[in-house]
């Protein structure tokens, strides 16, 4: 993309984020700290269900950063500190605050639909101007600027102009849509049921300082999260191929859920008594890529350009991080200096997600839980993946970051 040339106020709005949840509550954050004018437009009505409700604590520093955090720390979330793995009769804990990397070794569980109202409201608050129940529906550039055109809940249209847009709208990815940038992922089709629970678990019997992801005992592909809230209520999930799915062809999701969930005998004695908050919901085909993470006078943060698996809780880190580096790379441009978003934006944000994908594939592939569970694990090495598994995927003094795949490889081949 060639260097444009960025001015405050050059157009009636500085930067259009279409989305406002956690990517683009934080891209404005910074934006707003560089005097920049910033409007937000949201197709939901907040507060609106979500899933991704397992922070990482690499996330904390963004926050802390974008000036959101203390209305996190006061909202009284639960508190987060690791996670356990579970696989047959093997179950391992990793306690975030021993990794390897500096930095917040703790974190938070949130119910999405207050998080990510704690953090639009924030933004406001700054300065952000925020239209909800506002769909994207056409993107042009004019001299100078780009224009879109969006509708409201009446039908009624309506035209921004800006200089710069960030595409910050998750699983709706607007832009990747109208610019036609989205590529199949080269992650296998799953599906995912999930819904909350109001649980019954004594505290004697499980930690809710700790996400649990447990692979189902008849079927490795096929796995299940369970992450507890501080009012007694817990997200409960499973992510499965469509052909494990079709054994409960006949029933509801609710009744399919409770099935693969209880064929673990040790989540079947957790969720004892529990009722269902809300039905279960379901998302497929939720891997996704794109051609290009930039463009002209746009750029895509968070699930909008790449999303893996939910597996390790990746997504919300990801957006925040893509977020951090557009932002910063933005920053730059409007103050006139050349800029490459190739260099700036697009490979540092890969390689954090390149971790990832190699852990997620490694998941999948079978390799990576006899790592997790090896009874004989060196210190160092567990710390180090302790790292990639509490959000540091991008600090490249880690081994495992370093050649993911690689190291993984390797780590692999001892553990036999």
């Amino acid at each position: 993309m060639k260097n444009i040339l960025l001015q405050p106020g050059k157009q009636p709005v500085d930067v259009i984020i279409i989305g406002a949840g956690p990517a683009g509550s934080v891209a404005a954050a910074y934006l707003l700290e560089q005097g920049l004018r910033v409007k937000i437009l949201e197709k939901s009505q907040f507060p609106r269900f979500s899933i991704g409700e397992s922070l990482l604590p690499q996330s904390m520093e963004i926050l802390q950063q974008a000036n959101l955090l203390q209305p996190v720390i006061e909202a009284g979330f639960q508190y987060k500190n690791g996670a356990i793995f579970r696989w047959q009769d093997e179950q391992v804990e990793f306690d975030f605050r021993e990794k390897f990397s500096p930095g917040w070794g703790t974190t938070y569980q949130v119910q999405r639909d207050k998080f990510d109202s704690i953090l639009v409201n924030q933004v406001e608050k700054q300065g952000a101007e925020v239209i909800y129940q506002a769909t994207v529906k056409y993107v042009e550039y004019i001299d100078d600027g780009i224009r879109l055109e969006w509708q409201d809940n009446d039908g009624n249209i309506h035209t921004e102009t800006a200089q710069f847009i960030l595409d910050a709208s998750g699983f709706g990815r607007v832009l990747p849509k109208l610019f036609n940038l989205e590529v199949p992922s080269n992650l296998p089709f799953r599906q995912s049921l999930f819904t909350h629970v109001i649980d019954q678990i004594p505290l004697t019997k499980f930690d809710r300082n700790k996400i649990i992801i447990t692979v189902h005992p008849h079927d490795s592909q096929t796995w299940m999260w369970l992450i507890p809230f501080s009012d007694g209520t817990l997200s409960l999930g499973a992510v499965a191929t469509p052909a494990f799915y079709q054994q409960f062809e006949g029933l509801s999701e609710d009744q399919t859920l409770e099935r693969i969930c209880h064929a673990d005998t040790h989540l079947a004695v957790l969720l004892k008594g529990a009722r269902y908050k809300y039905p279960a919901r379901q998302i497929a085909g939720y891997s996704s890529s794109v051609k290009s993470y930039y463009g002209d006078r746009y750029a895509l943060l968070g699930n909008a350009g790449e999303f893996l698996d939910p597996v390790f809780s990746s997504g919300v880190t990801i957006a925040f991080k893509s977020a951090q580096l557009a932002c910063d790379v933005l920053k730059r441009q409007f103050a006139g200096e050349t800029v490459c978003w190739q260099q700036q934006f697009v490979e540092p944000l890969s390689g954090g997600i390149n971790t990832f994908r190699a852990f997620v594939e490694a998941w999948y592939e079978g390799s990576l839980l006899p790592i997790l569970c090896y009874p004989n694990k060196d210190s160092e090495v567990t710390a180090m993946v302790c790292s990639v598994l509490a959000g540091y995927a991008w600090d490249k003094r880690n081994l495992v970051v370093q050649d993911s795949q690689k190291f993984l490889r390797l780590i692999s081949e001892l553990c036999q």
